[in-house]
Formats: structure tokens, sequence, C-alpha cells
């Protein structure tokens, strides 16, 4: 994974630290948000050896479109909300959501 995307709620605080001292107004659950779609999409990304598929969220739930732009599959969060998911515990989100990459890569 790469440095800038925060995998825990220590890295996401220091994300937030970050965007502080440079001006940037951005709350928690952006962070948050965008470091479960990028993580997603990181997944992806390796698992197809490029970047072919595109993760976006709709609503609550995770869609990955692929290259033609029809939906490769769709994830949804444990609890409530995926940002919730990761406060309570990043590495079962993390390593479900590398589950479910080798899944729907695999049923194609």
């Amino acid at each position: 994974m790469s440095v800038e995307i925060p995998e825990n709620m220590e890295e996401v605080a220091m994300q937030l630290a970050q965007h502080k001292v440079r001006g940037e107004l951005v709350d928690e659950t952006t962070v948050i948000q965008n470091a479960i779609r990028d993580i997603l999409q990181a997944f992806f990304d390796e698992a197809l050896e490029g970047h072919y598929d595109d993760v976006k969220w709709d609503g609550d739930d995770l869609v990955i479109t692929d290259i033609m732009g029809d939906e490769a599959g769709r994830i949804q969060p444990q609890s409530s909300s995926f940002v919730n998911d990761f406060k309570n515990d990043a590495d079962s989100l993390i390593e479900r959501l590398e589950n479910a990459t080798t899944k729907i890569v695999g049923g194609r």
C-alpha cells in the first residue's frame, strides 16, 4: 500500500494533521472514505496488473466498474457504514476488501 493511504486511525490522524498544516479543510470521515476507496482501488490495480477497474462510492456501498463501465462487483459494509468498520477494526476491513477483490477478479 502507498504511504499516502492511511490504513488505521493513527495514520488518519496524521493525515488530518498534514491537511491542517496545509490549510486544507478535511474531516475525519472524508479521510477514512478516501482511504477505503483507495485501498480497494490499489488491490484491484495490483490484481489486474494495471488500472482497468474503477472503485467508486454508491451511497454506503463500494461499486467496482470494469473498463467498459459495467458493474463488476459491489461491496457492502458489515456495520452501518464502512467508516464504522474502519474505526472498529481497520485490519479486518482491509482483509475483507482484499478477499472481495480476489473473488470479484476471479469470477470473470
